[in-house]
Order: structure tokens, then sequence, then C-alpha cells
């Protein structure tokens, strides 16, 4: 398995399916099937069965400028990959920065390539502003990937169907199996004075937003919703990572006007949040809010249902499969410019029309109830690692078969 996230490297939800994904395989069958992992870091792992490798660079390299430095960090790390990889049957790819290895090994050693399809490149045109001229490159790479694949497993239908529009693979080669969550992990827990260390009020309302500070995420929709809301509804960002040093300044402006006018109380947590704390501040939210652009699944919506808080969320990509409308949360029409242009065509509009569902949520209390249990319910149901991790493994077999 190729990944450039594992833990505690993780921004993504890439990352989170790869180490539950890996742990569940390692159980199946009486432990019986042998998982390593290449990632990009330091880390190392030899349990029993599961085997985790960090690849790092040792010397620096030249490059034209700083955007294509972070295509050719990932294409040398790549190449160190090929070098590293131990005995295999089948190698398993996810995201493009692992892409290139696993078409090198496949034919190296003469076995099928998996891919899991978490994303698609020519989806995130905001890309270019972290790539440059590079993200033709990553564009390049994902589509001679997935031609080379022997199997690819989407997240989600909708990620699916993009793949036939923008590939052309026949649907008989795709998968669809979704991400999943820990329900021992993610579940309602509550504990006030966590809320307090981290400057949030207990005693009152509060959306919640979690992700990477990026445009795909929506955050700005977000903040530009605000003043839209109820008042005494407090605002809890947990957004770190920005995609850009000037996105990030952009953020922070943002949030200091919201501030500076004093109608709404804003709590922007700037670093890491360790996963016992972020399932408390889960479970105390009124309101989790996606308002992504783009979205083919979004695990987080998972996690925030887990813990039986409803989701106000876009209705684009694998959310719609996710959050059912009116009973686990609400979704909200973006209504995008243009099949290269994800933004909506009224920000203005969807920004009042985030609001406007989250201040029917929360009042009346019984709705918000209501919904969070039957969130829960849901993600109960349909998304557990074990049985995600059992239609991999089959998956696999099916390839091996066929190959």
């Amino acid at each position: 398995m190729l990944s450039k996230e594992y833990p505690p490297h993780i921004y993504g939800g890439a990352g989170v399916h790869v180490a539950h994904l890996s742990r569940e395989l390692t159980q199946l069958d009486g432990g019986r099937h042998n998982i390593d992992i290449l990632c990009f870091g330091e880390q190392r792992v030899h349990d029993a069965n599961l085997t985790v490798q960090g690849i790092q660079l040792g010397a620096d390299f030249p490059y034209r400028n700083s955007h294509h430095k972070k295509l050719i960090d990932p294409l040398l790390r790549n190449i160190l990959m090929t070098g590293s990889f131990p005995d295999t049957d089948i190698v398993h790819c996810h995201t493009w920065y692992s892409h290139l290895a696993g078409c090198l090994i496949k034919e190296i050693c003469n076995v099928p390539l998996v891919i899991t399809a978490h994303s698609l490149e020519p989806q995130r045109p905001w890309k270019e502003e972290q790539l440059g001229s590079a993200y033709n490159i990553s564009c390049w790479l994902e589509k001679t990937a997935l031609g080379n694949a022997d199997g690819i497993i989407a997240v989600s239908k909708a990620i699916k169907t993009s793949i036939k529009k923008l590939y052309g693979i026949p649907d008989e080669k795709i998968h669809t199996i979704p991400n999943g969550i820990d329900m021992s992990v993610y579940k309602p827990v509550y504990s006030p004075e966590i809320l307090d260390s981290y400057g949030i009020n207990p005693s009152e309302p509060f959306i919640l937003f979690v992700g990477r500070i990026t445009k795909q995420k929506g955050i700005f929709h977000l903040l530009n919703a605000i003043k839209y809301l109820k008042n005494g509804i407090q605002t809890v960002l947990i957004a770190t990572n920005p995609d850009t040093v000037e996105i990030g300044e952009e953020l922070s402006r943002s949030v200091d006007e919201i501030r500076s006018a004093k109608r709404h109380k804003i709590i922007w947590i700037n670093k890491f949040v360790p996963e016992n704390h972020l399932v408390i501040i889960y479970s105390h939210a009124s309101v989790f809010v996606c308002p992504s652009i783009y979205e083919p699944f979004g695990i987080i919506n998972l996690e925030a249902m887990a813990c039986e808080t409803p989701v106000v969320a876009s209705s684009i990509g694998g959310i719609r499969e996710i959050v059912t409308n009116g009973q686990t949360g609400i979704l909200i029409p973006l209504k995008p410019k243009g099949r290269d242009d994800p933004e909506p065509k009224d920000p203005e509009q969807f920004a009042r029309d985030i609001a406007s569902a989250v201040n029917s949520i929360i009042s009346p209390s019984r709705t918000l109830r209501n919904m969070g249990v039957k969130a829960r319910e849901q993600v109960k149901k349909k998304y557990s690692w074990i049985n995600i991790a059992r239609q991999t493994l089959n998956v696999y077999h099916e390839i091996l078969e066929a190959s």
C-alpha cells in the first residue's frame, strides 16, 4: 500500500482511510494477510503483519520555482518507494502522490495495480495555486495511472461517474467502496471543561467547521454566512494547513473582521487537536457545517454524524450519499458557475442558505436531537471499517484471480 499520508502525518481523508483500512485488513481471516505500507515521513512500524516504512529525502534537490518543488518532492519519494518495496502480490495506491511508484512497481514486479480514487485532479482547479504549471503533471499522472490500473476503487458513486466521464474507464473496472468510521472512537462524549480550554462557551450553541484552509472546503462561504446567523450562536473553526501562505493570511483577515464587528463570537483553533478532544467538540456542537465546493466523499461528515451531530452541507458529490436531507441534516444547493469552476454562481445566496439551514435546525432543540440520533444510526448501518476492509479484500481477490 502506497500513500503520502500515514499517522502521525495526516492532513486529509485519504490518510484516515489508509490508517483504518490497513489495520482492519490485518485482522481479517485470522490475521493471515500481510500489509506493507510505504508513505512519506519517518514512520517505522513493525507489528506482526503490518509494516510501515516512511520515505524521506536525504538531500536537497534543484527546482525552477517553489511551486515545482511540491511536485518534484513526491516524485523523488516515488523513485525511492520503487526501490524499497518488499515482495508483494498486489500494489494499492492512494492519491496521485504515489501513482508513479504504483505504476513502476506494477511493471517491475508484474503484479496488479489497484488505485483508490479519493478525488480527481481535473475537478480541483484551485490546485494550480499550489503547484503552478506542475498541476498539469499531477493531472497527467492521475490519468496515466488510472488508465494502467487493474482495478479502481471509488469512494462514492459520484466519483465513479466522474472517473468514467473524465477518463473513459469502463464500468466493470471501477468498484464503489466508501470511506468508513470507527464507531468505538467517534461517539457522543461530553466534557464542558475541554470546551473551556479552547475558548468555547459550553452554555451557548455553536456551529463547527473542521478542515484544511483551502478553497475546496468552502470555509470563506461559511464566514460569509455568519452575519445571517441568529444572535448567540458561536462559530468554531478547526482549520489548519493552508494550501498557500496567501490563503492563510486571507482567512486571518476575515476572522479579524468578524471579531471587530462584535456581533458574533468566532473561535479559530489553528493548531492540532487530539482525536479525543475532537470527538468532544463534535459531540457538543449544535450543527456541523461542511460548505465544500468539491467533496468526493467527506469523511468529516461521518465523524460528526457518529457523534450525534446533524450536518448542514453542500449538496455535491459524495456528501449527497452520506447526509439524508431533512433527516440527518440539511443539504444546500451549490449551483456552481460551471464544470470548470465549482464556485457558486451566487455566493451571497449560498451563504444565506447555509445560515437559514443552521438557524432552522438549532431551533427548536427537538429537531436537533432527533436529527443527531438518526445521523449516528445511519453511519453505524453503512460505514463500519470492517465491512469496508472485507469489500476491499474481495476486490483484491477478484483482480488476482483475473490476472
